[in-house]
């Protein structure tokens, strides 16, 4: 019936979901579904004996030397499948003689161990009846007389120390067999509230599967949800996906033209700086020249004088005047072509404003989305129609299914298996105390025993009287050894029977620890229940032949127990995918198919997208052709780095002055001196500002950094427009005629993310169904509590313990026997002793009655 549940909740389940294998799976945005909702189960299936515990570790160990050997998988499997009994003859074969044999191998510790028991049975009754009727004839110490022994004290310390100590060993028996007697009932009165939680688990692991079922089904809502958002925001997704692609040759190309027009406005403001430097540095240099030439001129008439015709003055005047073609300008801005014809056609150009055509061109191309999602609204309408679709079947399909109907029949079922437990609780208790109150009697044996020689060494030894004779012992002593054997008649009674009943234990639950308990533990009770064709000859794997009925499924009870221990889903710890597989289930094809199917007839035109006219390309083109190319550079850069004159005019007026001390007195020396104070004059009042002076400085630099401007713009001017207007046309071109190609690709993209949900949805669901959907931790506690907790931790480990504590105390009962005979014949009162006669020969000695 569970199985049959699991099978409709996956079916359930699986009318929910899809599996689609697209061509391309880009990474969808992770949904979260949350996590299933959960319950904690109650019970703890581990058992902690306490302090007991030592005495159970104490009892494996004893067991391990009885039975070392592993556990015999194969032997078990082989006498499990082997026919015994059939035929008179069939114990004759030669394979069941050796299986024989070897289980005789296996069980040799417990059959020598039971063997011994048996001879205790069987002999210690028949050697106390023997001991009985050779008392009774005065034999084997039944003569009340007592040879004297110079050593008789030591031998009586003796006796009475070993008695002593038997009777502790055999005490220390009892105890133990009595606390593994009331640890048992313990458990047995505390069961009820482990039973009562593994069912509280089990109606949780019902009540809670349709909840879990309902959250898988309610998070297709989720699916839904985000496939509905992608698809109301179509323009950013697919859009966005479609400009992304375009934008990779679009995007460049109206940089480049952008940057194109922003060059444009860069010459003119070279140009226009070039011309206007120029004019301040001609200015400055006119002047300056002009100044020069004067001043030359006056030199030179001055040089012309009569005076310098005079023997001592002739060679001087002549160095003077080979050094006035020195005194001139340097650098020439006058000579420089002008601009103006460039700085025109540049206006002309600017006249078109290209910067806002590009603008233009930008804001066509990002408007994309607007158009995606305009092109595309019928389409979407019906892709949500079929979204709705799928959560309208489901919930058909919910409704039809009797989920309800076979958890409420399971519900009863496991109503009625709890009141029939809790109806028959109370006769477990009743047998229970009856198995305490049995036990306890055994143990009583054993106390009335140990009463009976405690007190016999408790009364001879507290009355005993070294100097009193045999005959003359006291009253109390006398006692004493009366207790002693009664407690060894006791003895001969009662060990048979306790010897019985350890014997029967021993047997029983010995073999229950190694058979059972022990091969539980490590699973390999499991791989014995696995073989193939043991439990139905005609079965390879049981379990699947009941579950599934198909004997060739591998699903085995270890691999069930294990899986369900690790709570896990029902599905994957019964291997339900061979009744439904989950793979199969889990499909909506259907659906998907026709979200793809709509979504591939998704057109898309964006030939209304205009990058740039015609107007903008040509002037591109008329700025191309402007002239800016035919500037002489080289010469405005060649004046530019001249000094102001050719010569440094404070060095000139310095050696003037210098060449006119040479001169004799007179109007000649004075006349050069003053040329050469006119000349640091000018040095002073034109070089000076025209090299420091901020508005020439600022005129040489920025007719320097114009002139580097204009020259890089215009290095192959023409070459740079072509390459803009072709990558312009390329864009277009690829807006126009191949945009197609890049809308289908990125159109599948977007399908397989819408897709792609719905397959997070599946794997999410398969993850769930296997793992937490029906967890069967539950299932593995029942198994737990029947086997390791019940069976083995309060029943097997209390009835080995039992056995240990009372067969233990009963095989000292035989030492007892010995010491409290020999020790009891120093206690009792003598009816005759050996006297010693003085007047007698030496060394003699008389009975005296």
């Amino acid at each position: 019936m569970a199985g049959e549940l699991c099978l409709l909740l996956l079916l359930f389940c699986g009318s929910t979901i899809s599996e689609v294998q697209p061509i391309y799976k880009p990474p969808p945005g992770t949904l979260d579904f949350g996590f299933v909702p959960a319950k904690t189960y109650d019970t703890g299936a581990y058992h902690e004996p306490g302090a007991i515990g030592i005495l159970f570790k104490i009892v494996h160990a004893f067991l391990y030397l009885v039975q070392p050997n592993t556990f015999p998988q194969d032997l078990i499997r082989k006498l499990a499948q082997q026919q015994f009994g059939n035929t008179q003859g069939d114990y004759q074969k030669p394979e069941n003689v050796v299986l024989t044999l070897q289980a005789i191998y296996y069980e040799i510790g417990f059959i020598v161990s039971a063997a011994l028991g048996l001879l205790f049975i069987l002999l210690l009754p028949l050697v106390g009846l023997c001991f009985c009727m050779c008392r009774c004839c005065d034999n084997c110490g039944g003569e009340m007389h007592q040879r004297q022994k110079k050593n008789a004290d030591c031998q009586r310390s003796c006796f009475a120390t070993f008695l002593f100590v038997a009777s502790l060993i055999i005490s220390v028996g009892v105890l133990c067999a009595y606390a593994a007697n009331q640890h048992l009932t313990n458990q047995v009165r505390g069961a009820k509230k482990l039973v009562n939680s593994n069912f509280k688990d089990l109606k949780i692991f019902l009540n809670d599967t349709p909840a879990q079922i309902d959250y898988l089904v309610n998070q297709y809502n989720t699916t839904k949800d985000k496939a509905l958002s992608d698809l109301n925001n179509v323009g950013p997704v697919l859009g966005s996906r479609v400009q992304e692609q375009l934008g990779k040759e679009v995007r460049p190309a109206l940089d480049a033209a952008l940057t194109m027009a922003g060059a444009i406005r860069e010459t003119k403001e070279a140009l226009e700086n070039v011309s206007v430097s120029v004019e301040v540095l001609q200015e400055g240099t006119e002047r300056l020249h002009a100044n020069l030439t004067d001043v030359k001129m006056h030199l030179s008439n001055t040089l012309n004088d009569s005076a310098c015709n005079a023997a001592q003055a002739a060679s001087t005047c002549n160095i003077i005047r080979n050094s006035l073609a020195q005194l001139n300008i340097n650098a020439n801005f006058s000579g420089l072509p002008g601009v103006s014809s460039q700085l025109a056609k540049i206006n002309d150009v600017l006249k078109i404003d290209l910067s806002s055509l590009v603008q233009k061109g930008y804001a066509a191309f990002n408007d994309t989305p607007d158009l995606v999602v305009n092109q595309t609204r019928n389409i979407l309408s019906d892709i949500k129609s079929v979204l709705e679709s799928i959560g309208s079947n489901i919930t058909t399909f919910t409704r039809a299914l009797p989920v309800q109907k076979i958890l409420a029949d399971l519900m009863v079922h496991l109503t009625q298996s709890e009141a029939y437990v809790q109806d028959y609780f109370p006769l477990v208790e009743q047998y229970d105390f009856y198995r305490w109150l049995g036990c306890l009697i055994l143990c009583c044996m054993l106390v009335l025993i140990l009463v009976f020689y405690y007190l016999g060494l408790l009364c001879g030894t507290c009355g005993y009287d070294k100097h009193a004779s045999p005959t003359t012992r006291g009253c109390i002593s006398n006692t004493g050894g009366n207790f002693l054997m009664a407690g060894v008649g006791f003895s001969f009674l009662f060990s048979w029977v306790l010897m019985i009943v350890v014997v029967l234990t021993f047997v029983t639950g010995g073999n229950v620890e190694k058979l059972v308990c022990e091969p539980f533990e490590d699973k390999n009770l499991f791989k014995v229940l696995d073989t193939p064709y043991l439990l139905n000859k005609h079965w390879k794997n049981y379990l699947a032949g009941i579950i599934f009925k198909n004997p060739n499924v591998n699903l085995t009870f270890e691999k069930v127990y294990s899986d369900c221990k690790e709570n896990k889903g029902i599905y994957t710890s019964l291997h339900l995918e061979y009744l439904f597989n989950i793979n199969e289930l889990l499909n909506i094809s259907m659906y998907t198919e026709d979200v793809a199917l709509k979504i591939e007839h998704i057109q898309i035109n964006l030939s209304k997208i205009i990058l740039l006219d015609e107007i903008g390309k040509e002037n591109l083109l008329n700025f191309s052709s402007s002239g800016i190319d035919g500037i002489d550079f080289s010469a405005y850069l060649t004046e530019i780095n001249k000094s102001v004159t050719k010569v440094d005019l404070l060095s000139f007026a310095n050696d003037l002055e210098a060449r006119a001390d040479q001169l004799p007195k007179g109007a000649l020396e004075n006349a050069l001196k003053g040329h050469a104070n006119n000349i640091r004059m000018i040095h002073n009042q034109q070089v000076v500002p025209l090299e420091q002076a901020m508005k020439y400085v600022k005129a040489r630099s920025t007719l320097n950094q114009s002139i580097r401007l204009l020259k890089r713009t215009s290095s192959e001017l023409m070459v740079k427009v072509k390459n803009v207007i072709s990558a312009v046309n390329a864009a277009q071109d690829l807006i126009n005629n191949n945009a197609s190609q890049v809308i289908v690709q990125e159109t599948k993209k977007y399908m397989d993310t819408i897709i792609g949900y719905f397959e997070q949805y599946t794997e999410w669901v398969k993850e769930s169904i296997s793992m937490e959907v029906a967890a069967c931790k539950p299932i593995a506690n029942v198994i737990d509590t029947a086997v390791d907790i019940f069976l083995c931790s309060y029943i097997a480990d209390s009835v080995n313990t039992f056995w240990f504590g009372l067969g233990g105390s009963s095989m000292f009962l035989i030492p007892a026997i010995i010491f409290a005979v020999k020790l009891s014949k120093y206690y009792r009162r003598m009816d005759t002793e050996d006297v010693y006669d003085d007047s007698s020969v030496s060394g003699t000695w008389h009975f005296t009655l």
